[in-house]
């Protein structure tokens, strides 16, 4: 006879079975190849650590993680200016309207970043709209954007704004408005309201969409190398380089392992303070 404040077992050895597929697949297609990365990474041609050496104090290799890390900041910083407005109203209107707009924000998912990147081509293009429109407006010739760090921070902003669209509006839709109508009946404006009772409330979506945010945005691939600037490369351009070009698969993987040394550093900080269970609100 089984006590009564005893636990059985067979549920957690259900969830392993029911798991074990899946752990089978990450052990195959993700723990095997990252360690053939690290592997590789010191011991390609010959057994050391020349590679992390030459990747974290070449002043060339230290410029391409400092444009990657400006960007990423950058590209987040106009998502969260742009955004937040958005998730606002589409919180705040609610209804079809609402609907709508939350509709025509999760539509972006439906189309592939590859031909939103090819969209951008043709639209900063020298041949483009936005150059004949400086050159109806006298400016000719107009300047180059295409193959430039602008062409490539406004295609990951547009290619990126949708996910901290979701972040913020997963947190703002929680929030209970009639907070708001409690500070405006004791005396707080609008805008104090909003400054000092939703803002701060909303600011857990900020933080998790900038932390989504960033982290895709510093290990983008497609976008940076098909309009990114050359001479303004970002870390996963220079691995794809050292890869194609120069077949140097030790560096390229010391580079990688950086790459997700800082990734998971950043989400360590966040699940630090957050827990990484609030990540999507």
């Amino acid at each position: 006879m089984t006590p009564l404040n005893s636990t059985p077992h067979r549920p957690d050895r259900l969830a392993l079975i029911l798991l074990a597929p899946l752990l089978l697949f990450l052990v195959v297609f993700f723990l095997v190849p990252l360690g053939e990365v690290m592997w590789m990474s010191i011991t390609e041609p010959s057994f050391g650590f020349g590679h992390y050496g030459k990747v974290l104090l070449d002043p060339h290799y230290r410029r391409v993680v400092l444009d990657t890390l400006g960007t990423s900041l950058l590209v987040t910083t106009v998502c969260v200016l742009l955004a937040y407005p958005l998730a606002y109203v589409t919180a705040q209107i609610g209804g079809t309207i609402g609907a709508v707009l939350l509709m025509l924000v999760a539509m972006s998912f439906w189309t592939s970043f590859l031909v939103r990147t090819y969209a951008w081509m043709i639209i900063l293009g020298n041949r483009g709209p936005v150059s004949e429109l400086l050159k109806t407006a006298g400016w000719d010739p107009p300047p180059l954007m295409l193959f430039t760090r602008f062409s490539s921070t406004v295609a990951l902003t547009h290619i990126l704004l949708p996910i901290m669209v979701m972040a913020l509006y997963a947190v703002m839709r929680k929030i209970d408005l009639n907070i708001m109508k409690a500070a405006s009946s004791l005396g707080a404006t609008p805008f104090s309201a909003f400054r000092n009772v939703y803002f701060p409330l909303s600011a857990p979506g900020i933080v998790s969409g900038s932390t989504i945010v960033f982290v895709l945005c510093i290990g983008f691939y497609v976008t940076p190398v098909l309009i990114g600037s050359p001479r303004e490369q970002m870390i996963s351009g220079m691995i794809g380089a050292q890869i194609e070009e120069f077949l140097a698969f030790g560096e390229a993987s010391a580079m990688a392992m950086v790459l997700l040394v800082v990734t998971v550093a950043i989400l360590a900080v966040y699940h630090r303070f957050f827990g990484l269970d609030k990540l999507w609100g």
